[in-house]
């Protein structure tokens, strides 16, 4: 790895310098000095964030199998090992850099060899294979959605996040990791080709609608990075203001293909941002071009050029509707308790048109509706969107042509994942964030906007569905660690088999997420 900038580490108030030496003494060498990761993954608070505090003790004491993270509970104390676990969640000061030198010195490219076939080394059919990410012990499983059958399985790195992206043809897929790294996956020859480390806690990845651009979007450093499909940077975005007063973590990318663009989402600045990789792109005008003495009017290339929408609030995340103009986004509660948890100030949703530039309706959805996880479908002459909501129990269902409710559906508990497909008149839904109901997935009629049947899991978590590509066939995730993927069949709800896996937090299907299935997350 890339060497750091700055390579002290700084102890806090919350933890004691004991837990620092301990830490330099037994873990630097394979997770880095200053935390930002090496051999092994990153540890910082941002990255840690959906690791709950009892795992990762246990990790310290017991190790991790099939990894080189070895157990301490013979070397350490339980005091040091609780000492140590709590210094981990502790900010690094000063704070880690990582620069477009770091970036390029991270890259590894394993070229084709000469005149190797382009052809699988599998007997399936490539477009109805399943990419499964079990974050159980941090592997993926690629999935032949005819045999279902497990084709093959390999490490990955270490905590995916966002969702594989894969290239037009489907041969690739690009995955993105919460310590940065993009890793380029040949599913045909079944190997690595690329990987690079685009930042040191990372959001996600989105693939550009022609196969030739990466885009990552971080939260530290506030950066953007876009690379071609080789993962060779290009360059770097500051996530700024206009005029470079203040920074931002970015929230997401999304790659808006009919637009030939990426939009990018910011955490804590009042803006989307469009970035054109079309040569043809208009120019930007970031200001007002009535006079031509303002700098700020002057024009800017549009080709891979920022153009800014100004917001009322942030977008936390977003969903497009199907004509790629406008995007959905929620924000979260605008006024942060004194103990910094969430805000009081109910959550939001808004709708902002990419070609005007603005906010255009205010979306009357109470609670925190998961607009990132929300399905289309026809309903009644016009386009609906349907939402889970992270705070209550329904499922929300917005006109796409008013931007008027037309129906809640009551669910057992608030729930993250939806999903359907044009071949079903069905929607699954999850009820994962509800403390008695995640064991429950919820199947809803998409003509009567009715629940018509469930499925569940006695005393486990049941989530997150995705469709074969004929969407005869419905998977969801046990999201267990001694798990399984579940498949049904779509019309009966009926269990048709059972794949053991380890905790697989979501799978998806290379047909339905390269055709923008009207039923899948984008």
């Amino acid at each position: 790895m890339a060497q750091q900038n700055s390579t002290s580490t700084s102890a806090t108030a919350n933890t004691s310098p004991s837990a620092a030496s301990t830490f330099a003494t037994h873990c630097a060498s394979c997770h880095g000095a200053q935390r930002t990761g090496a051999m092994g993954p990153a540890l910082l608070p941002e990255s840690l964030a959906r690791l709950p505090t009892g795992e990762a003790l246990r990790v310290i004491t017991s190790g991790r199998t099939a990894t080189q993270m070895p157990g301490f509970s013979g070397t350490l104390s339980p005091a040091e090992i609780q000492a140590l676990g709590a210094f981990v969640r502790t900010p690094v000061v000063p704070a880690p850099r990582w620069t477009e030198d770091n970036i390029r010195t991270s890259r590894e490219f394993h070229p084709t060899p000469a005149n190797e076939p382009a052809t699988p080394l599998w007997q399936a059919d490539p477009m109805n294979l399943f990419v499964v990410v079990e974050g159980g012990d941090h592997h993926v499983s690629l999935l032949d959605g005819d045999r279902l059958e497990v084709i093959t399985r390999f490490a990955s790195r270490f905590a995916l996040h966002g969702g594989p992206k894969f290239s037009p043809d489907g041969r690739y897929v690009y995955f993105g990791s919460r310590d940065g790294w993009i890793t380029k996956y040949d599913l045909y020859r079944l190997r690595v080709v690329a990987e690079v480390r685009a930042g040191l806690n990372m959001r996600n990845v989105a693939v550009s609608g022609d196969g030739r651009w990466v885009m990552a979007a971080n939260y530290l450093p506030h950066t953007l990075a876009l690379f071609d499909s080789d993962l060779q940077l290009v360059r770097t975005y500051d996530a700024r203001t206009l005029d470079g007063k203040s920074s931002s973590r970015v929230s997401a990318v999304y790659d808006a293909a009919p637009r030939k663009s990426f939009v990018v989402a910011l955490k804590d600045i009042p803006e989307i941002w469009e970035i054109s990789y079309d040569p043809e792109a208009p120019p930007i005008h970031d200001g007002l071009v009535h006079d031509y003495k303002m700098g700020e009017a002057i024009a800017k290339p549009g080709y891979l050029g920022v153009r800014r929408t100004p917001l009322d609030e942030p977008l936390d995340d977003f969903f497009f509707d199907q004509s790629y103009r406008h995007v959905l986004g929620a924000t979260r509660p605008k006024t942060a308790a004194p103990d910094g948890k969430a805000g009081t100030d109910p959550a939001t949703a808004q709708v902002v048109n990419l070609d005007v530039r603005r906010k255009i309706a205010d979306l009357p959805i109470a609670g925190m509706p998961h607009l990132g996880s929300g399905i289309t479908f026809a309903w009644q002459g016009t386009t609906v969107l349907a939402s889970p909501n992270l705070q209550g129990g329904s499922i929300d269902v917005i006109d796409m042509k008013t931007w008027k409710p037309v129906a809640s559906i009551p669910t057992p508990g608030p729930g993250f994942f939806m999903r359907s497909h044009e071949n079903t008149p069905y929607a699954w839904t999850d009820s994962m964030m509800s403390a008695t109901a995640r064991d429950t997935l919820t199947i809803i009629d998409k003509a009567t906007l009715q629940p018509v049947a469930t499925v569940r899991e006695p005393g486990k978590t049941l989530a997150h569905i995705e469709f074969t590509r004929d969407g005869r066939l419905a998977l969801a995730s046990l999201w267990e660690m001694q798990g399984a993927l579940i498949v049904y069949d779509a019309a009966t709800f009926r269990e048709v088999k059972r794949l053991p896996m380890s905790k697989p937090v979501g799978k998806y299907n290379v047909w339905n997420k390269i055709t923008r299935s009207e039923g899948t997350s984008h």
